[in-house]
């Protein structure tokens, strides 16, 4: 990155409260479109700090990022339950960001949610479908597993959380290194 493109420091007035292992890899003002700011989202190796939230989302706990090119759209994991060896998460409410000089903020978002996920799988349950995922989380040992089911799906149905915790059993054993 040349000198006349660098993007200026982070004011201190926008800095979250990291935590002692915690950097700054890049951020971008929040705006109204009307030359008003929404805050500042911060994108830190450890997650994404987010306007009017007091704790960072980690980046295994976002399940969806889309970059419009001016808008992006973080939706956050949701907890519904836990399970032996997983959570349950659905999607929680979509938070949408106009990003007027988004700057390396979008990439590193797409990046740092794609890289925290380690495997990943679709599969048909009995009464409907589901995604099996295995995510790493900054400063924790292993592998995270997560379901989403499908909407639709009876979560609550013990054929399907028997099915689940199957699917889930052979995917932690399908990934786990043998010569360990």
């Amino acid at each position: 990155m040349g000198l006349f493109n660098r993007r200026p420091k982070l004011p201190s007035a926008d800095r979250p409260p990291l935590a002692a292992d915690e950097r700054v890899l890049a951020w971008a003002a929040a705006g109204t479109g009307e030359g008003g700011n929404d805050g500042v989202l911060v994108a830190s190796n450890r997650g994404l700090w987010l306007p009017g939230r007091v704790d960072r989302l980690g980046w295994h706990d976002i399940l969806k990022a889309v970059w419009s090119g001016r808008e992006l759209t973080v939706t956050p994991a949701e907890p519904v339950a836990e399970r032996d060896g997983y959570l349950v998460v659905a999607d929680s409410n979509p938070e949408t960001y106009l990003l007027v000089d988004p700057g390396d903020l979008p990439h590193q978002v797409r990046d740092r949610v794609t890289g925290s996920v380690a495997y990943t799988s679709h599969h048909e349950m009995p009464g409907g479908s589901g995604r099996i995922a295995a995510r790493r989380v900054p400063g924790v040992d292993g592998l995270t597993w997560t379901v989403r089911y499908d909407p639709g799906t009876p979560a609550d149905d013990e054929d399907v959380a028997a099915e689940t915790a199957r699917l889930v059993a052979a995917a932690r054993a399908a990934t786990t290194p043998t010569d360990v």
